[in-house]
């Protein structure tokens, strides 16, 4: 998974580190380059970098807080993370007023709505393009080996601006505008950087375009490989699409799938939890893990959750917490089985305090 922070961070520094290196020297540019890690790790601040440098350094620690502490945090330590988030963000815009991502995470948490938001990128959008584009431009007389990592750097912010977009778009209803903008991105850099062909499998399947799916396939499969197809959002895109086709086979198909690849799967689908988007960028986690299942059940929850259903979880939803393939695999998961086994000790220590006392009470 694309877009880590902190590794960006490295990057921004390291480039502007190899800037300062003496080309006629070779031997003391390898010597110099071969220390840049260790001084990272010990001695970020005595590295030579701009004030735009400086800024995105704290969006990443903004980042750790908001993204990967706040999630996890318990309720006493909710505000005081979000109250540093906020301050890193804000001195992050002093330092650079052009620091995008500093923007539009400040615009996440100063927007009253979904759809409030993703007017705020909507409108946005373009002002960041053009900037970001300026900054690309700016790194055409570098050397190659440096050029093509400075200009791909320059983008990053504008990218990150409409894949977020599109991820709102799609929350708010607005399929056809998420696919419109995951398409142009796509179109733009084929490396898919931001990962919003997952986004685009979502909208897809809200739009019942199969066809278009099938190509989206094709192109990752060609520009990443086989395996970037290979993901719990395409594969519960393809679910979705089958089920309201009523191709129960070709359902239980991807479902089977979905079991064999992902450790503790039948748990994920009986629960269904949904997580709060991380605001940088989608979060960063390993592939086939069960974070990432975990992580594609929240945002396939505008597929989950649609449709008629006596059940919260909507028609596809339960259709999947009660599938007997799913009920089976729960069986056998230990993990599920162990809390199964607490609950049940649970139960029966307060059954034994009932017989004792009507009321609920030990005697």
């Amino acid at each position: 998974m694309a877009c880590d922070p902190r590794r960006e961070d490295y990057l921004r520094l390291g480039l502007r580190f190899a800037r300062t290196l003496n080309e006629g020297d070779p031997f003391a540019s390898v010597r110099a380059s071969s220390s840049f890690s260790r001084r990272y790790a010990y001695n970020r601040e005595g590295l030579p970098q701009s004030d735009a440098d400086r800024a995105f350094h704290l969006v990443a620690e903004a980042t750790d807080l908001i993204d990967y502490q706040l999630p996890f945090a318990s309720e006493d330590a909710v505000e005081q993370l979000f109250e540093g988030a906020s301050a890193l963000l804000e001195e992050a815009v002093a330092l650079d007023a052009h620091c995008h991502d500093a923007r539009r995470m400040l615009g996440a948490a100063e927007s009253s709505s979904f759809e409030s938001y993703y007017r705020f990128l909507a409108d946005g959008a373009e002002e960041v393009r053009e900037d970001c584009e300026r900054a690309r431009t700016s790194s055409d007389n570098l050397p190659e080996s440096q050029r093509r990592l400075a200009q791909s750097l320059s983008m990053l912010p504008f990218l990150r601006w409409r894949a977020s977009e599109a991820s709102r778009a799609l929350i708010c209803g607005h399929y056809t505008k998420a696919a419109k903008i995951c398409e142009e991105l796509l179109s733009m850099e084929r490396t898919d950087p931001c990962d919003v062909r997952f986004t685009y499998a979502l909208a897809l399947a809200k739009l019942e375009d199969d066809e278009q799916l099938d190509l989206l396939a094709r192109q990752c499969e060609q520009t990443l490989g086989r395996l970037s197809v290979i993901n719990p959002w395409m594969l519960l895109a393809r679910l979705s699409l089958t089920f309201k086709q009523l191709n129960e086979k070709a359902a239980l198909g991807y479902l089977d799938r979905i079991l064999h690849l992902y450790p503790h799967a039948a748990i994920v689908l009986s629960n269904q939890d949904e997580l709060p988007d991380g605001v940088f960028a989608r979060l960063a986690v390993a592939p086939f893990s069960e974070d990432e299942l975990i992580l594609a059940v929240s945002e396939a929850s505008v597929l989950l959750q649609e449709g008629r259903s006596m059940s919260p979880k909507g028609a596809l939803g339960s259709w999947l917490s009660n599938q007997p393939r799913v009920k089976a695999a729960l069986d056998k998961d230990p993990r599920y089985n162990h809390r199964l086994s607490a609950a049940e000790q649970d139960s029966a220590e307060q059954a034994s305090q009932d017989e004792e006392d009507p009321r609920g009470r030990s005697v």
